[in-house]
């Protein structure tokens, strides 16, 4: 039995409605808006060639190597299959669909046949469960045919009648708004982008691994269309709210993931930009949080802050200290959100989740109102202004574990941005709060993996007495002195936490070097480890 079989009988046995194997992603089954991977190893343009071309016709394998788009379709004993393959450039897509009459429809643009194909050359060797990629000669870019026939392997049959592909995604999806976001979302899940920006007049861009990769498979929408787009998955009450004050913010569940929405408007007209939400939630062991960290999660009472900048990942090291919560100890849980990200079930503790605008009207109101519903564990998913700070700290000097955000990049810097929001003839007593009440900050940034993915560096500050008689006497210039000589409780300084990661070899010495917000000692710190590193200040200028 072929190894391509395999693949066959899981979409089969699943009621998929497709199998897509796409260059540098993971194979997915598609049904409906659900996308289910069937491997974790991302594939390449030789490996997906040579698994679809493992059954394929001799003319189909003629045209492969030729470099040429092919289809036939495969009598396989879990039943016939149609295979279509398309090219993009170097990148390959191919989509296997159970039945004959399944209707093509290309995720590349179509594009005129070259004049002449590209050179022959030998197919790859067919893909396995597990392996470790090889090189392997890439194939010329493929042009995509209007209207590709479909032999069969086996048994001998007269081939199917052509099939003429459906238009564009862009285009053809810009017809039905809610099936453009839906597609839109699926290929994002396929891709593992982190998030999708959509702006008038012009193409969609995924963040992937921290770049910006524009999809330049769709077209443009222009702002009428954009917003007809966005409006088929707002709520009615953020459609209004977008009209009123030109943004708006909610969350969009799919039977795949969650998304956190944010509407707003430019100078070309609406716009939006849509961030995963995975719906199973990383565990503290799976993002290998340290003892100190955990420790937290069973203080009494206090405040506990997670930082740094937008997308440096906080909600989800917040979510995995909640989970972690949520699972070694019985007590009542209350987060509030703008919107709702990480849905926790009911483990050992209870958890009620109030999102601003749906179930309260602000984050102030909700956390005044949290102080009557018996929490033990409050989470605040953002400390925007000065009462919500001051009830935030409030709450945790009365008994209650507070959980923080804040967009500040050090540990250090947060105490400062704390104490700085409030009048200069309440900061000596807020200097007294926040030394009491306040017990650790820990300060993060995502690196990206050497091998593709990314990584959080953690800065952790634990408040002992001497940093909170730091804090009192405001004296928090010599806080990052305190935490370099307490590594032995837990604290870490973020360039220890980069070295760290560079020694491990889990990230590349100039993209540590590029998130390190003191490079100078940082470049001292890799000279010691007996990294080369003279040409990484000119990198990081770059």
């Amino acid at each position: 039995m072929a190894r391509f079989d395999n693949f066959i009988g899981k979409l089969i046995q699943d009621k998929g409605e497709e199998i897509i194997f796409e260059t540098g992603a993971n194979v997915v089954i598609r049904t409906g808006a659900t996308v289910v991977p069937i491997m974790k190893v991302q594939l390449t343009t030789p490996q997906i060639l040579g698994t679809l071309t493992e059954v394929a016709p001799q003319d189909a394998r003629a045209k492969a190597n030729r470099g040429e788009p092919f289809s036939y379709l495969y009598d396989s004993p879990h039943g016939q299959v149609e295979v279509t393959v398309t090219r993009n450039g170097n990148a390959l897509r191919g989509v296997v669909r159970p039945e004959a009459a399944a209707k093509v429809e290309d995720f590349f643009e179509a594009t005129p046949p070259e004049a002449s194909p590209g050179p022959p050359g030998a197919g790859a060797s067919p893909v396995a469960a597990h392996f470790t990629p090889t090189p392997s000669p890439t194939p010329a870019p493929l042009p995509l045919r209007a209207s590709p026939s479909f032999p069969r392997a086996a048994p001998p049959a007269p081939a199917a009648q052509p099939i003429a592909p459906a238009p564009p995604v862009g285009r053809a999806s810009a017809q039905d708004p809610r099936a453009f976001i839906d597609r839109l979302l699926e290929v994002m899940l396929a891709k593992r982008a982190s998030d999708v920006h959509l702006s008038s007049d012009n193409i969609p861009i995924f963040r992937i691994d921290g770049e910006m990769m524009p999809q330049k498979d769709y077209e443009p929408l222009g702002p009428d269309r954009l917003r007809e787009v966005l409006f088929s998955i707002a709520p009615e009450k953020n459609r209004k709210q977008f009209d009123e004050i030109h943004d708006t913010d909610f969350a969009h569940e799919t039977e795949a993931a969650r998304f956190r929405v944010n509407f707003f408007s430019d100078r070309k007209g609406i716009g939006a930009v849509l961030r995963q939400i995975p719906n199973n939630i990383l565990t503290a062991e799976q993002m290998n949080l340290s003892k100190a960290v955990l420790d937290l999660c069973f203080l009494p009472k206090g405040l506990v802050l997670v930082t740094g900048p937008t997308g440096s990942g906080k909600s989800t090291t917040l979510a995995a200290i909640i989970d972690y919560i949520n699972r070694n100890r019985t007590d009542h849980i209350i987060t509030i959100e703008d919107p709702i990200e990480f849905v926790h079930a009911n483990k050992k503790c209870l958890v009620n989740q109030r999102e601003v605008g749906v179930h309260t009207g602000s984050f102030k109101h909700a956390l005044r109102a949290a102080l009557r519903e018996d929490p033990d564990i409050v989470l605040v998913g953002e400390m925007r202004d000065l009462e919500t700070i001051a009830i935030a700290i409030e709450t945790a000097e009365t008994g209650h574990l507070v959980f923080g955000t804040l967009h500040t990049n050090t540990a250090p810097s947060t105490v400062d941005r704390v104490i700085d929001q409030f009048p200069a003839d309440r900061q000596a007593q807020i200097r007294v709060m926040l030394s009491e009440s306040l017990k650790a900050v820990v300060s993060q940034t995502l690196c990206k993996k050497i091998g593709g993915g990314r990584v959080p560096a953690l800065e952790i500050l634990l408040c002992t007495p001497a940093v909170s008689n730091l804090i009192r006497e405001g004296k928090t210039y010599q806080i990052l002195s305190s935490m370099q000589t307490a590594k032995n409780i837990g604290m870490s300084v973020m360039n220890e936490s980069l070295l760290e990661l560079v020694k491990k070899k889990i990230v590349d010495p100039k993209e540590a070097f590029a998130k390190s917000l003191n490079k100078a000692d940082f470049k001292q710190l890799l000279e010691r480890e007996g990294f080369r590193v003279p040409q990484l200040a000119d990198a990081a200028a770059a």
